[in-house]
């Protein structure tokens, strides 16, 4: 549950069907940055706020809770260890309710693309490690930092994406956002 899906969602649902045309939202604010203000009360939008931080530190801090769990190629619980999706699909379903495809490469088809200078905590980050692209997942905690399960590293641990080796291995990354009526759904 992201900030920008959650506000802006609720923004478009609560618009009239006949109200007026609304100014482009380059030109909303005279700093040129666009504001929900003119939709939505403050209360609202901070709610809003309040809830898609709440997701992300959830998301976070169950990822955390796994540190040191052992590597498993093909594992998907802390009691038998994790591989990259396993590890990162379980966060995802223990935190916010949301089942993503199992492996690395069909996570990577899901969710919005994200520039790297753009990443926020709770994205998913993707790496070339077995000589073919997505073959690697892990999710950015920020600060160039991100968790995975790695099979050289024994298990769950935290790494920088500026390391030698992740520099030259990344290869993109994903948004994932949470459907807010239901908390299951990705768009």
């Amino acid at each position: 549950m992201w900030l920008c899906a959650a506000v802006a969602g609720i923004a478009l649902a609560a618009a009239p069907a006949h109200a007026e045309p609304v100014p482009a939202p380059a030109a909303a604010t005279e700093s040129g940055k666009f504001s929900f203000s003119q939709y939505l009360p403050a209360d609202r939008i901070a709610e809003h706020a309040a809830a898609a931080a709440d997701a992300v530190t959830d998301l976070v801090d169950s990822g955390l809770s796994l540190l040191g769990v052992r590597y498993r190629f093909g594992g998907n619980t802390p009691q038998s260890g994790f591989d990259c999706s396993g590890f990162v699909r379980h966060v995802f379903s223990d935190a916010l309710g949301v089942l993503l495809p199992r492996t690395a490469v069909e996570m990577a088809r899901v969710g919005e693309t994200v520039p790297k200078d753009e990443l926020q905590p709770g994205d998913l980050v993707f790496f070339n490690t077995l000589r073919r692209s997505f073959s690697h997942v892990g999710i950015y905690l920020g600060d160039n930092k991100f968790m995975h399960a790695n099979s050289r590293g024994g298990g769950v641990r935290v790494d920088d994406m500026t390391g030698r080796y992740w520099a030259k291995r990344f290869n993109g990354a994903r948004r994932i956002e949470v459907d807010d009526a239901s908390g299951m759904s990705l768009r």
